[in-house]
């Protein structure tokens, strides 16, 4: 589980708690983010995070549970976001649940651009973009740090991650985060991860960022198709991402690729220096 890193220092915190449900929370994110709920601690995790926002005064709780347990959460006040069909092992479904603790965090929403995805969501998408063929994808490695977090220093003004740092990049290339680059001559151009829970057999297809020099060459598509058929190599039945509203070329990438829009999650992720809405897209292999 990305986040899950110990020894690496980050803006908001990642811990275990109760007998092994995972959260994220800090004030970069002003947030609670359920990561994993561990279905032994069913009894007292409602209560556990709703203490612990209140004693940090979050604006936000958000959750990914199982549809299963969502009424739970429907009772305590929590609204769905988003959804996956099949997310667990190619069976049950997940929900993307929150709590809104402020009204401050539902100011300035992007009107704009919500109705800029509607306008994209009712085009046709059909018809894959031609490889370039200059460009050359692989799985990156160690060596390959250095250049990696030059991209995404470049790119992004912040990050739900620390995807800045070697440390991490490093300490996740040891667990099932597989990052794939786009180089040209030997120079990295465009970098992604796919980060595997492969005990529920599906991937987030993530840290899509290309440096300014390359863009415009639709790599972040070129990096898409890889990372699916290395996925589906390793028996990943289930993809989704969670794509910035503000990026429509990014959300356009995924649509054309046959992925389903299936939510916004509403101010939700600092990221590129304030807090953005998330767009849900899944697909299946």
């Amino acid at each position: 589980m990305k986040g899950f890193k110990g020894g690496i220092t980050m803006r908001d915190q990642v811990t275990e708690i109760g007998k092994g449900s995972i959260i994220q929370h800090g004030k970069h994110n002003d947030r609670i983010y359920l990561i994993r709920l561990c279905e032994d601690d069913l009894g007292i995790i409602l209560q556990s995070i709703s203490n612990l926002a209140k004693e940090n005064d979050y604006s936000k709780i958000f959750c990914k549970v199982p549809k299963y347990i969502a009424p739970l959460f429907f009772a305590d006040g929590y609204i769905l976001e988003a959804y996956i069909p099949a997310f667990f092992n190619n069976k049950e479904d997940v929900f993307f649940l929150s709590k809104f603790l402020n009204s401050d965090r539902l100011r300035n929403i992007e009107h704009s651009q919500l109705k800029k995805l509607h306008n994209l969501l009712t085009e046709n998408m059909n018809g894959t973009p031609k490889v370039n063929s200059a460009y050359k994808v692989r799985i990156l490695s160690g060596s390959d740090v250095p250049q990696m977090t030059e991209i995404y220093s470049e790119v992004f003004k912040s990050y739900p991650f620390p995807i800045h740092n070697p440390e991490y990049i490093l300490k996740t290339m040891q667990e099932d985060v597989v990052y794939f680059g786009a180089e040209k001559n030997g120079k990295l151009a465009a970098l992604a991860s796919s980060e595997i829970d492969r005990e529920a057999g599906n991937a987030e297809m993530t840290d899509f960022a290309t440096h300014p020099a390359y863009l415009g060459n639709r790599l972040s598509g070129i990096l898409l198709r890889s990372m699916e058929e290395e996925m589906k190599e390793q028996g990943i039945h289930t993809l989704y991402t969670i794509a910035r509203l503000n990026s429509l070329p990014m959300n356009k990438t995924f649509l054309r690729n046959k992925y389903r829009y299936s939510g916004t999650l509403i101010k939700n992720t600092n990221i590129s220096g304030r807090i953005e809405s998330m767009n849900v897209y899944y697909k299946h292999l």
